[in-house]
């Protein structure tokens, strides 16, 4: 299968996959003696795999270890679970960073009186400054 086709079958794009290559998340494949890429059934696999671990919002680093103990049928579920976990957490850190933002948004939204004058707590706040009209 050529990188076109390998796209298509993972739901990665062609430029993902040479990325994920160069920095080593996936192996390189075989070539053919034009140069071209070969991807087997195992590699299509792998792409799959890594195609739902981005999905879930992993990291490349949280995907190399997760395919690495994907790959060991000797690993403890615990250091699966440890991975998942520690991305749960930043996750949750994630998810009250945009809630604070989509509060302090929402409250100068409220505030704006959204006519024609030209105040605007929105852009007082961006400009870190209160209740002064901007002029640049």
């Amino acid at each position: 299968m050529n990188i076109g086709e390998a796209a298509k079958a993972s739901g990665i794009s062609g430029k993902m996959i040479r990325y994920y290559e160069s920095v080593g998340l996936i192996p390189e494949v075989n070539r053919t003696e034009a140069g071209y890429r070969v991807f087997s059934e195992k590699d299509i696999h792998m792409l799959r795999f890594i195609s739902r671990a981005r999905s879930l919002g992993f990291s490349v680093e949280q995907m190399c270890d997760l395919l690495a103990l994907w790959q060991d049928r000797h690993r403890a579920s615990s250091d699966v679970k440890a991975v998942a976990q520690a991305h749960i957490e930043e996750l949750d850190n994630k998810i009250e960073k945009l809630k604070a933002m989509r509060q302090t948004l929402q409250y100068l939204a409220n505030h704006c009186h959204g006519d024609h004058r030209p105040d605007c707590p929105i852009l007082g706040d961006l400009a870190g400054v209160t209740d002064e009209i901007l002029t640049i």
